[in-house]
């Protein structure tokens, strides 16, 4: 690998769910070794350790941590599923500060039973409910807003628009955004909402949108195999002054089935050459 190539690889991390077959202590390892700097770490590859063990793990291959994922779903039709969403998120929080991540992705969270803004309205309240914690472990709270196909159950967030507006409405140095290029490619309010978002964008996630998509969830493609214009979004958000890791963040039983070495260098190349 050129000294070019590693100098453009600085900003790469790779989400564990990319490579869901690899446990944590492989991906750490496999990640290392092929020079890519950071990891985003999603709750489930903590299990079977303590905190402090998976924070060694990480730093005996000189990984940073670009984030934690997941917290969020706040909303409920009951008080004590919103109480119970709230107690998770600030065991999130502890979990992130504990691992070295400076933040927590929010997937907000919806039910089907209520109202869109009814949902909205408790996802800013359980998020009020978290600032005091994040702040006291100076962790971030990073609002994902996901696809509108998503908007029944896992979140009423679905617009840039409506994330900007929630952290109008909560109005914390705590409370960020965190930009997927999948769920938000398509919006053609992206570019203004990316420049009114400005420096809250603490988070920018790359895959790409295949055509024909397969499955909703289950079927994101390796930058370069879709449809996004991955590289003219990249420069909406680095015009905002963003200077974080850019993410990758692949669902794809498809890639789930390949060798994960081959993939891991195949994502390498494509953000090297795409991104």
């Amino acid at each position: 690998m050129s000294a070019a190539d590693i100098d453009t690889l600085s900003r790469l991390a790779v989400h564990t769910m990319t490579t869901k077959p690899w446990d944590l202590e492989t991906a750490a390892e496999k990640y290392g070794a092929a020079g890519i700097p950071a990891i985003t770490v999603w709750r489930q590859w903590l299990e079977g350790r303590t905190l402090a063990e998976t924070k060694q793990i990480l730093d005996d291959q000189g990984l940073a941590v670009a984030a934690h994922c997941r917290g969020g779903f706040f909303p409920s039709t009951e008080p004590s599923g919103r109480q119970s969403a709230i107690d998770d998120n600030l065991r999130c929080i502890d979990e992130a500060a504990a691992i070295g991540a400076p933040m927590v992705v929010l997937v907000c969270g919806a039910v089907p039973e209520q109202s869109l803004p009814e949902s909205r309205k408790q996802i800013a309240e359980g998020i009020a409910a978290c600032l005091e914690h994040a702040g006291t472990c100076g962790v971030k709270l990073a609002i994902e807003p996901l696809h509108p196909m998503y908007a029944d159950q896992r979140s009423a967030v679905n617009t840039l628009g409506q994330a900007n507006a929630l952290c109008d409405t909560i109005q914390s140095e705590w409370v960020g955004i965190a930009a997927d290029v999948y769920h938000l490619w398509w919006d053609d309010r992206l570019e203004a909402e990316i420049k009114r978002a400005g420096s809250r964008i603490l988070g920018f996630h790359l895959c790409d949108w295949l055509s024909p998509t397969h499955d909703l969830l289950l079927d994101r493609g390796l930058m370069g195999e879709g449809c996004i214009k991955i590289r003219e979004i990249r420069g909406w958000i680095e015009a905002t002054g963003f200077t974080g890791y850019h993410e990758v963040e692949i669902f794809s039983s498809r890639h789930w089935e390949r060798d994960q070495d081959t993939f891991l260098e195949e994502i390498k190349q494509a953000y090297l050459s795409v991104c």
